[in-house]
């Protein structure tokens, strides 16, 4: 294939989207407190955990922004994630502490799924501005309360998928605007690894002592302290959904973007346990079918027992098809039809890959929210946008919970 941009010339023209020259269009979010260029954001992080310490270490490359407090209810976890912050950082078990403080100015919460919405709820009502880590909801019934709470704060909330601020996928969607490969009316989304191990169930080495159990469980119905679940929440349904909220909702946030879809109408879905029966209770291996409106449909397939095809989203159109990972996106035309053209910015040329070295999507879309922050402009990814995604994938686990078509009326 033949670019028709170099990576480098692409690079120097798009390259610019964390230094604001890409932000969305203000949609009344302005409020009457910004931030000059110059001035410190005093950013909490809460929930400490490894993807929230991830974050950390790219927010800390944002110019002009000092984590100033770290919260999380187990203790090795809110050690690590003060070692990440300023050295006069506040530290505390409670979340609803760094809310009262004056000093804050935004919120950055990497806790399991259940807190999402409550957390950031929250946020909003104590005048912060929030960077929430996907999926947004953790039930289709979240969805109202927490675009209210954005929406009456006037606060900037910004979901975690940072696809939505990746400058390759961004010039994918401006050619599927387009028309460059004609009529969408299928996209083929899939999130595969071969990653069995994570299954095994062994003594993880967690003191109960240094648990916040209570804290942690929040609105999930009460039970035994489970060192199991507490360090692998996201496949049991009290704390998260699955494959299809943990990972599908990347991919799926892409579509709706892409063809401005808001729900699916109806989802079917399969789910086995090939490598986690009796350990996980959600599926380890699932395949989910979505229709939209406009006669579109969208089918996902995720496993940990092969990493065939890797993590991509395909839109299959009557001109052409659209590949698109995290590091590349590729056009391969039908017969007749123009041109075959990709670019790269990753450096590993392997396709699917879960993460590249470029871009470096987590810097960009903190960067995005940081910039929105101070201009009070739109988020490349607001509250809206993660309600939408996620009520795909809870669409998705209705269908496979149930064993039956779910349909939207029903949701």
């Amino acid at each position: 294939m033949r670019a028709s941009k170099t990576r480098r010339e692409f690079l120097e023209t798009m390259g610019q989207v964390g230094a604001g020259t890409l932000l969305a269009a203000s949609t009344g979010l302005e409020t009457t407190r910004g931030y000059a260029a110059n001035d410190t954001i005093e950013v909490a992080c809460i929930g400490t955990g490894g993807r929230c310490r991830t974050l950390m270490k790219a927010l800390a490359n944002v110019p002009n922004v000092r984590i100033a407090a770290v919260c999380d209810i187990y203790e090795p976890h809110l050690e690590e994630g003060r070692k990440l912050a300023d050295p006069k950082a506040h530290v505390s078990r409670a979340y609803r502490e760094l809310l009262d403080r004056k000093d804050i100015d935004a919120v950055l919460i990497g806790s399991p799924d259940h807190w999402h919405v409550p957390m950031t709820v929250d946020a909003c009502n104590a005048g912060k501005d929030v960077y929430v880590e996907k999926p947004l909801t953790h039930d289709l019934a979240e969805g109202a309360a927490v675009i209210k709470a954005q929406n009456e704060s006037r606060k900037i909330v910004q979901i975690g998928t940072q696809q939505r601020s990746m400058p390759h996928i961004m010039k994918a969607k401006e050619l599927v605007d387009q028309g460059r490969i004609g009529r969408i009316f299928k996209v083929h989304l899939t999130w595969n690894r071969n990653t069995q191990s994570r299954m095994l169930k062994g003594p993880l080495g967690v003191d109960p002592k240094q648990v916040d159990w209570k804290a942690f469980l929040g609105s999930a119905p009460e039970q035994p302290f489970d060192e199991y679940r507490f360090r692998n929440w996201r496949w049991f349904w009290n704390f998260g959904g699955g494959l299809l909220t943990d990972l599908m909702v990347h991919w799926i946030d892409v579509a709706h973007w892409f063809l401005d879809l808001d729900h699916p109408e109806q989802a079917a879905a399969i789910g086995d346990q090939l490598a986690s029966k009796g350990v996980w209770e959600t599926p380890d291996t699932i395949q989910c079918l979505l229709h939209y409106p406009n006669e579109i449909q969208a089918y996902f397939e995720g496993t940990f027992s092969n990493a065939r095809n890797g993590a991509m989203i395909e839109f299959m159109g009557t001109d052409g098809t659209l590949y698109i990972d995290r590091g590349r996106y590729e056009i391969h035309p039908e017969g007749g039809k123009g041109k075959a053209e990709e670019l790269i910015l990753g450096t590993d040329p392997h396709r699917g890959r879960d993460f590249y070295d470029k871009p470096d999507g987590e810097l960009l879309h903190l960067t995005n929210w940081i910039e929105c922050v101070r201009s009070r402009q739109r988020p490349h990814c607001p509250a809206e946008a993660g309600v939408s995604a996620a009520s795909a994938a809870h669409l998705g686990n209705r269908a496979y919970r149930s064993g039956q078509l779910a349909t939207w009326t029903s949701a």
